[in-house]
């Protein structure tokens, strides 16, 4: 029971939530000693929706292997490759037998929905205290996932929230994938680190629909809109809502040219799309590549110049900040770069 209670106090006391995934595989391991736990959460949409390992341990493991937060979508395997981890999406316990063991497999869901499942491998299936263990262990990470859910996400969106931005900034930027992991030796390995590129969107013309329709329905466009960046914008992407009508996306991408048409096809993703009762919107985006001295005000600040004059110059455009100062189309009182000139 003790061990029990110190790897809850252990899962409990993080306020990472990039640690959960291993720090619960770690605990399971430890408690239940299987042949392998691993946890993998589901990415992408539709059909090309993808297994992610967040967490795998095997005997003599000591540290978990993972798959980069950066990784590749494409090289990861599919969903259908594997039906008894789909079956445990649906919210079932799924339980199998071969000769190579007993595999069981539990959905790991938040309080939103179901996101992923933890994955066992032991020589013979669960008892029924080993089953209670995992069965409680699960329902507080659930409990305490939904806690920070609560602190670190937009209430309306389920987009991360402003506070959330500043206090991982630094970690987006000079975190640095696993380079020993020898799941990512195997495979899944990306092949180019590319840059950090920060943009700032907003919609156009927001208050005329709050003023013509009432904030219910501007509240249902917000929530339409934070839908179309998580289906448009790759599964890894960090997408936050900073209030009103302002969103802050950080993607990673080996170019400008890159980086400019991912915000583009958001744009015409967001053009394209029929708001019910509104009927079409636009938006105006405006980004900056993320440099190694950045702090998150000075890079915001660079992004906000960018919006503003596709605001200016007519909205429903995206602009590059650094695309901007080269072409001198920028006020110098607009120019922020390493010297910030007011």
């Amino acid at each position: 029971m003790s061990k029990l209670i110190d790897h809850l106090a252990e899962l409990t006391g993080l306020r990472d939530r990039d640690m959960l995934d291993s720090t619960l595989a770690n605990a399971l391991g430890d408690l239940l000693r299987p042949s392998a736990v691993s946890i993998y959460r589901a990415v992408g949409e539709g059909y090309d929706q993808r297994w992610m390992t967040r967490a795998s341990l095997g005997v003599g493991d000591t540290v978990a292997n993972a798959d980069s937060a950066w990784v590749n979508l494409d090289d990861l395997p599919l969903l259908t490759d594997y039906p008894l981890r789909c079956a445990a999406l649906s919210g079932q316990e799924i339980v199998s037998s071969g000769p190579d063991g007993c595999v069981s497999v539990f959905p790991l869901s938040t309080d939103r929905e179901t996101i992923g499942v933890v994955e066992m491998v032991t020589t013979a299936p669960l008892d029924a205290h080993a089953h209670s263990t995992v069965c409680s262990v699960l329902r507080i990470f659930r409990n305490f996932q939904s806690l920070l859910d609560y602190s670190e996400r937009d209430t309306l969106t389920g987009l991360l929230n402003r506070k959330t931005f500043e206090e991982t900034f630094y970690k987006v930027l000079h975190g640095t994938p696993a380079t020993a992991s020898t799941l990512e030796e195997r495979r899944r390995v990306v092949g180019s680190p590319g840059s950090f590129w920060l943009a700032m969107v907003d919609i156009d013309f927001f208050k005329a629909v709050n003023d013509n329709f009432g904030h219910q329905i501007g509240d249902e466009v917000l929530l339409l809109l934070s839908r179309l960046m998580r289906t448009t914008l790759r599964s890894h992407d960090r997408l936050y809502r900073f209030g009103g009508e302002e969103f802050v996306v950080v993607v990673r991408c080996d170019s400008e040219a890159s980086a400019a048409a991912s915000f583009e096809r958001l744009r015409k993703g967001v053009g394209a799309f029929p708001f019910p009762q509104v009927g079409r919107l636009t938006i105006s985006a405006g980004f900056t590549m993320i440099a190694s001295h950045d702090s998150p005000n000075s890079a915001l600040a660079r992004a906000d110049r960018a919006v503003y004059h596709a605001k200016a110059k007519g909205r429903n455009q995206v602009c590059s900040y650094g695309d901007l100062l080269a072409r001198d189309q920028l006020p110098s009182g607009e120019r922020v770069g390493e010297v910030e000139l007011f």
